[in-house]
């Protein structure tokens, strides 16, 4: 989706890859927003290690609900134990994005939004889990507001790039400013 975003705004860019240990990383946060910008941010490094002359973008999102942090389910079961978890309550986005130089983080926006999940029955939430197939197991939440996971929620109050994956907007401004993109 990230790379989908980018595309979308005109931004040329090479898609490569961080090899970093997501799970050990957000161990060492002591909350939400910290994990994602601790995240984003050694993604970034990692890659900019290897290409020290680009602006090399990297982004992280997590999900909070009661002061702990849900990763990416992984299999049926454990999406379904999630979704359980958030339906009729409202949890927390939070979003961050690094851009790194030279082995060196020179930026990094962090956003908060927060997302109220309607009251679903069981039946509606294995119907929608039939639906999306293992697409979701990647996403912390086990949806994509952007799909069929829309329907899961009864209100969404942040920015929507960022609910996406990216603080899109904020990212570009940097990005112009720097002269990495166009005016």
């Amino acid at each position: 989706m990230r790379a989908r975003l980018l595309r979308a705004a005109g931004v040329d860019f090479v898609v490569d890859v961080p090899s970093v240990d997501e799970v050990a990383l957000r161990a060492t946060a002591t909350n939400g927003p910290q994990a994602a910008g601790i995240i984003g941010a050694e993604k970034a490094l990692a890659v900019s290690k290897r290409r020290p002359a680009a602006a090399v973008v990297g982004s992280d999102q997590v999900l909070g609900v009661d002061g702990e942090l849900l990763g990416k389910p992984g299999t049926r079961d454990n999406a379904r134990a999630q979704l359980r978890r958030l339906r009729g309550r409202t949890h927390q986005l939070l979003t961050s994005a690094s851009v790194a130089m030279g082995g060196t983080v020179i930026w990094q926006h962090d956003e908060v939004a927060e997302l109220t999940m309607r009251a679903f029955s069981d039946e509606a939430l294995e119907t929608y889990l039939a639906q999306v197939g293992d697409d979701v197991l990647g996403s912390p939440g086990a949806y994509h507001l952007e799909g069929l996971g829309a329907s899961l929620f009864e209100a969404v109050r942040g920015d929507h790039f960022s609910i996406l994956g990216l603080p899109l907007l904020p990212l570009l401004a940097f990005l112009r400013g720097r002269g990495v993109i166009p005016q």
